[in-house]
């Protein structure tokens, strides 16, 4: 039979952690859905669970002497309704996207983050803000970037013996401006077919002074477009959508499944960045409802 635990304190969690094969339950909104799929296949098997809800240490969102930084028990609704700078803008438009409003009450930013899904809303806005994943462990703490902590489709470099504690962005750059857009069959309660974020500075004289651009949802991770972000910086505001050539997007590697084609995801992709770009830039035409 599996065992439950909940403890009371960080330190209590790390030590269970550290000596069990355990599955990590916070909102539990992927766990529980999953374990009762597998359950209507036939397939009973459980495994021990580590309810971490209880943790104070793992909640707040909190300004830094550098950044910010949110507790990885954050949940959606708390960040969407969250005091924040515009480059965040993003991250919380993204917050009214995932699921339902239950979800959002329950679902943490962290188990987002772990899911690892390509199509997990919030990891672009993560990677346009050039965030980094706190992960604990009774050995210490280490701090990681979330292009590196998403290793692959559904995979991370989370070790067996720690847990994700927080989540960190630097302090945006002044005047930065954060965006998300996505595409999916139905406007809520749906997988992505495909996912935008940026955050975009304009200086005074008008130019991109600083750009971060990442696409869902067609890789097997969530890409940060480097080649585009490097190309739209100094160009005028006003041309900034016309300097979003198709072969900048080329890191992406979408593929055909029952949601859309390989090729209909990249176009997707293409114009989601140009409302980003276009948007942020002064440009409010939009290509994509």
């Amino acid at each position: 039979m599996a065992r439950y635990y909940r403890p009371d304190t960080l330190a209590e969690a790390l030590a269970i952690r550290a000596e069990k094969v355990i599955t990590v339950l916070a909102g539990g909104t992927d766990i529980v859905p999953a374990r009762t799929a597998r359950a209507g296949w036939g397939d009973m098997s459980r495994t021990d669970i580590l309810d971490v809800s209880r943790l104070q240490e793992l909640r707040g969102i909190d300004e830094t002497a550098d950044g910010y930084r949110f507790g990885a028990l954050t949940t959606w609704t708390e960040l969407r309704r969250a005091a924040l700078p515009a480059a965040f803008a993003g991250w919380q438009a993204a917050a009214k996207d995932v699921g339902g409003r239950q979800v959002q009450n329950r679902g943490t930013i962290a188990g987002n983050l772990c899911t690892a899904s390509p199509a997990g809303d919030g990891i672009p806005c993560l990677l346009s803000l050039d965030a980094a994943v706190e992960l604990t462990s009774a050995g210490g703490v280490r701090t990681v970037p979330v292009g590196d902590f998403v290793t692959g489709y559904r995979t991370t470099a989370l070790r067996a013996d720690e847990l994700v504690t927080a989540v960190v962005v630097p302090r945006p750059a002044e005047g930065a401006v954060g965006a998300f857009a996505k595409l999916g069959a139905r406007r809520y309660l749906v997988i992505s077919i495909a996912m935008a974020a940026g955050v975009i500075a304009v200086g005074e004289d008008g130019r991109i002074r600083s750009a971060a651009l990442a696409v869902g949802a067609c890789s097997a991770r969530a890409q940060r477009l480097l080649r585009l972000e490097a190309a739209l910086v100094g160009v005028p505001a006003g041309a900034a959508v016309s300097a979003v050539e198709p072969e900048l997007l080329d890191e992406l590697t979408p593929i055909d499944d029952i949601r859309a084609s390989g090729d209909y995801r990249r176009a997707a992709a293409l114009t989601l960045v140009r409302d980003i770009v276009g948007g942020l830039a002064g440009d409010g035409e939009r290509r994509v409802a």
